[in-house]
């Protein structure tokens, strides 16, 4: 059985349907039974030859354009306010959503940009010649170029005399730390814009002076800046082999030419701000370099510091006069060992002596003794001598050592007007011609301080 609709529920169907297959569209038609009632809101019926649609048209999307804004159909900075409105009669293209007014169960176009076909028909050319560009990869962000950071070299495709490149000029003046301008004349509207446009980038790519080029022009109706949507500009734009930069009209003017090019600023303002930063903020950035290397400095010099205290105490470790002391602190303890060594030893001897004496004495008799200490004590009296000998001959080794230790100190010639030169390339002492170049630097030590020195010359003996 088919299903039976509610006359609400096929109303409702229907405009789900309508509303999510026609969110936003375009209508072109002309303007008839326009109607204003108190609400401000305008109805009326937009017709050709074989039908017509209902239009409402809230007050809400047809605010008042105060003097200085922008016309939101065409992007034209205004020099007196308006409302927009329709008479009947005009030509004009709608552009809105479907809706669907239930109560009477008809549908009506809600309008939300209304304007004259003239105007139309420049924005279907827009639309038509964007497609085929974004087609042909016109606008692919992978072919797209770089800006240079604040840029040396600029070259300027504009009208010299506008209003566009004074505001450049005053803005580059202000940023950056310096550059050259140069300006490549070119008509900015009308016919033979493109062309001219289209031949000033040729010239300044193959000049290849420049970093970057820049594409300016200031605010105007979308026939005013006509040229900058044409097929020869973005051709032109699209073969350059420099960045370019395109600052045309306001905010809201978007051309083709911003498509294409590398880059796209809101107004001639905006594209020098976008390549050169703030004298401010490139002083902010000095300053923070110097600090870095202030501390960078600190940082290596007391390192520097650091391990120059460590070579000292190693190198007051190693010194001859500190091997001297060491040595002579090891033969006093060697003397001390060595006379308590004798002593005990003797003290040993004089005991078994002694021992010997009494035995001999009770075994032989006093004169025998007597005979018997004689010849010991002749011996004691050799013993003694040869102790003192050794002791002597001792004392003369020690003597001899303590003089070549003393002869091995490299501190000693300094006193007799000798010095010590170092190679500040190898860090070794000089021995010899070879171990040095022309012009190593060299650091000399002499009794009482350091010299700095330049080899200039060698000369060897033969």
């Amino acid at each position: 059985m088919p299903h039976i609709f509610e006359v609400a529920e096929l109303t409702q169907a229907v405009k789900d349907v309508l509303e999510s297959q026609f969110p936003f569209v375009w209508v072109r038609g002309q303007v008839s039974g326009v109607t204003r009632p108190p609400s401000g809101h305008l109805y009326f019926t937009l017709k050709d030859e074989r039908a017509q649609l209902s239009v409402v048209w809230f007050k809400s999307s047809r605010r008042e354009v105060q003097a200085g804004g922008v016309d939101p159909a065409t992007g034209e900075v205004l020099e007196h306010g308006f409302v927009p409105d329709v008479e009947d009669g005009m030509q004009v293209l709608v552009a809105g959503r479907l809706n669907v007014y239930e109560p009477r169960g008809t549908y009506q176009l809600v309008a939300e940009i209304v304007q004259e076909e003239g105007v139309g028909q420049l924005y279907l050319q827009f639309e038509a010649l964007k497609a085929k560009l974004r087609a042909k990869g016109y606008f692919d962000e992978d072919r797209k170029m770089r800006l240079p950071a604040s840029p040396a070299r600029v070259a300027v495709v504009t009208a010299p005399t506008g209003a566009a490149i004074r505001d450049f000029l005053r803005i580059a003046s202000e940023r950056g730390a310096g550059c050259e301008i140069h300006i490549q004349p070119s008509l900015v509207q009308g016919d033979r814009a493109p062309e001219q446009i289209a031949a000033a980038l040729d010239e300044i790519c193959v000049q290849g002076w420049a970093e970057v080029v820049v594409l300016i022009r200031g605010g105007g109706s979308i026939e005013d800046l006509w040229a900058f949507n044409t097929e020869p500009v973005a051709d032109a734009i699209q073969r350059a082999t420099l960045p370019v930069l395109c600052g045309v009209g306001h905010e809201v003017d978007v051309t083709i030419a911003d498509y294409v090019a590398d880059a796209r600023a809101a107004t001639p303002s905006h594209a020098a701000q976008m390549l050169w930063p703030e004298r401010r903020e490139l002083m902010q950035r000095l300053d923070g370099l110097e600090l870095a290397l202030l501390r960078a400095g600190q940082g290596l010099i007391q390192g520097r510091e650091r391990t120059l205290r460590v070579e000292e105490r190693a190198l007051a470790w190693l010194s001859p006069v500190r091997q001297v002391d060491r040595w002579r602190e090891r033969f006093a303890v060697a003397t001390r060992d060595l006379t308590r060594a004798w002593d005990d030893f003797q003290g040993r001897k004089i005991s078994a002596l002694d021992q010997a004496g009494r035995e001999l004495l009770a075994a032989f008799g006093p004169q025998i003794m007597e005979r018997k200490a004689a010849v010991l004590e002749a011996f004691v009296g050799r013993l003694a001598l040869g102790l003192d000998g050794r002791l002597r001959a001792l004392d003369r080794d020690l003597a001899v050592a303590s003089a070549t230790l003393v002869g091995l100190d490299p501190e000693k010639p300094l006193e007799r007007g000798y010095g010590l030169v170092r190679s500040s390339r190898t860090g070794r002492f000089l021995r010899s011609v070879d171990d040095a170049a022309p012009g190593d630097a060299l650091e000399i030590r002499v009794r009482d301080g350091r010299l700095g020195a330049e080899v200039t010359r060698i000369e060897k003996d033969d």
